[in-house]
């Protein structure tokens, strides 16, 4: 009987372990299948849309087809009014790294607008293209905060901090901000702006002098940033990609290569877009929003209506 017994669990175990490696068999030649191929002598098309709060999926797109062989340029679509500083300036950055390292040239076309730190990561390409009614720019640092003091006292809440240093609880909203921590966030602020500007009188070969005569916050038109020299000329996305094919060698009319859509959803595409992600509760947006107080943005304000979910 246990000889029988152990020949059975023996069957079973083949069985199931040659299960297990079918499966794997299928999900191998599936993910096989669905690999993109790249036409001889195409442009990689990327879109920068909505909020910027995390260039993961945009950085990873990047940075896996930009080396690819058959690519000989990137145009990068932007609707966005900006974002979080961080990946901005990781965005400009690598862009700026595939016309120096890779040697590939980089062209901006701005749909609705290119704004602060969608701006910033435009500094990274060779030529932008915008439509004349465009916004862009807004060369500029925001932080928000909030004081809510008096909303806990009338709940009748009592709040406390345990800190090792005066600065530690500074923006914090269960009271008011001492004049020395708002200078701490106005230095903060400032140099974040120097590096904005620096970005932008290098990428666009202006001085500081003029620079700064711009970084008040303004966005322009697409026309009017034309005659300022933050963008190179009047045009559509074709017109951008006739314009990299020229600057790549490859011709008018380049073979379009656009990166298959991502279908899963991760917690930061609750900010980073404009598009309603489904099952998501407002009050989420408007927690994962508050998160943001405090925090340097390189963001048009009225932009952040988008993290609330209004």
């Amino acid at each position: 009987m246990r000889k029988f017994l152990g020949t059975v669990f023996i069957v079973i175990l083949v069985f199931f372990f040659a299960g297990c490696l079918m499966v794997m068999n299928n999900l191998m030649q599936q993910l096989h299948l669905e690999q993109p191929k790249i036409a001889k002598g195409s442009i990689l098309l990327l879109r920068l849309n909505g909020v910027i709060v995390d260039g993961r999926d945009f950085l990873g797109d990047l940075d896996k087809y930009s080396r690819e062989k058959e690519i000989k340029g990137v145009l990068v679509r932007i609707n966005s009014p900006g974002g979080v500083v961080g990946p901005s300036q990781e965005i400009y950055a690598e862009l700026n790294r595939v016309r120096t390292k890779l040697h590939k040239p980089v062209v901006v076309s701005v749909g609705s607008m290119a704004a602060s730190g969608a701006f910033y990561a435009s500094m990274g390409a060779d030529k932008i293209v915008t439509n004349p009614g465009s916004l862009i720019g807004s060369i500029g640092v925001i932080m928000e905060f909030a004081d809510l003091e008096k909303l806990y006292a009338w709940a009748k809440i009592k709040r406390y901090v345990i800190k090792t240093g005066a600065y530690k609880d500074s923006g914090a909203e269960y009271r008011d901000m001492r004049p020395d921590e708002k200078a701490v966030f106005q230095s903060m602020a400032d140099e974040v702006l120097e590096q904005f500007k620096t970005a932008v009188a290098n990428s666009r070969h202006l001085s500081m002098a003029d620079v700064t005569t711009l970084a008040d916050g303004r966005v322009f038109t697409g026309e009017k940033a034309i005659q300022l020299h933050l963008a190179d000329q009047i045009g559509t996305l074709h017109d951008a990609e006739q314009l990299l094919g020229k600057m790549a060698g490859i011709g008018d009319h380049p073979e379009i290569f656009v990166p298959p859509p991502r279908n899963q959803y991760n917690i930061m595409d609750l900010l980073s877009s404009r598009t309603h992600v489904p099952n998501i509760d407002e009050s989420v947006r408007n927690l994962l929003h508050a998160q943001l107080w405090g925090e340097p943005l390189l963001i048009l304000p009225g932009a952040m209506n988008f993290l609330g979910g209004r």
